[in-house]
């Protein structure tokens, strides 16, 4: 419920699929499950959409007749920090690099069940919220804050996906302890992607290159060849 005792509006979801029917079956699963669908067929179009009127989350084929779904994602992401989940028939992890290197936090490999899908998007969805209970942490010029979902570095403000803010939070909230690659994929993915050390990299080397110093051996972020990850400051 809002302030004013009216209900929250329902969360826009961007969905962008060059298939009538899967397109169609999207935006029933999603309404019946709260959201407001903002269906798009191609590329251009789904960026036009999303600058008059930006959604709260987008979900993206990797296949589109004008522009593949990794450029779209990484359109979304030079002005937006919403969660991007891409979906494709393709299941390489090539595939799924280029996706997440874009921006994207998550991959749905097609055909998908409609269950899964609304969980990953609810789970990025809540991955982006506001906790009001948790701290500042500072680590050299880098500020934390957790209760705000934000990251200053020098001040100036430091722009990170949902993934990589939860990715750092996690290691910083156990500064100086060394984090495995199963327990930052459980913590941040879940624990169907305990496995996937690949999707861990990408995102590690995204967030490091944010907020680490530029040109130099990664300080706050130091990684335990062959383990994990430890956040050293």
């Amino acid at each position: 419920m809002t302030a004013a005792g009216q209900p929250s509006p329902a969360p826009r979801v961007l969905v962008v699929d060059d298939e009538p029917q899967i397109l169609r079956a999207l935006r029933v699963v999603l309404r019946e499950q709260g959201f407001e669908v903002v269906p798009a067929e191609t590329g251009g179009e789904a960026l036009d959409r999303a600058a008059v009127r930006p959604p709260q989350a987008a979900i993206v084929d990797l296949m589109l007749p004008d522009m593949d779904g990794v450029e779209v994602t990484r359109s979304l992401r030079e002005w937006s920090n919403m969660p991007i989940l891409v979906l494709s028939a393709v299941g390489e992890e090539e595939q799924k690099v280029r996706a997440l290197q874009a921006g994207a936090d998550d991959y749905i490999t097609k055909p998908f069940g409609s269950r899964e899908l609304v969980a990953r998007l609810q789970a990025a969805l809540r991955r982006g919220g506001l906790s009001e209970q948790e701290p500042r942490i500072l680590a050299g010029e880098l500020e934390i804050d957790l209760a705000a979902r934000a990251v200053r570095r020098g001040g100036q403000p430091v722009h990170l996906t949902p993934i990589e803010f939860d990715l750092l939070r996690v290691l910083a909230r156990n500064r100086g302890r060394l984090m495995t690659h199963r327990a930052l994929l459980t913590d941040v993915w879940g624990p169907e992607y305990a496995e996937d050390a690949q999707t861990l990299r990408t995102h590690i080397a995204r967030l490091r290159a944010k907020v680490e110093s530029e040109g130099e051996s990664p300080r706050l972020i130091v990684t335990d060849p062959g383990v994990g990850y430890r956040f050293s400051e």
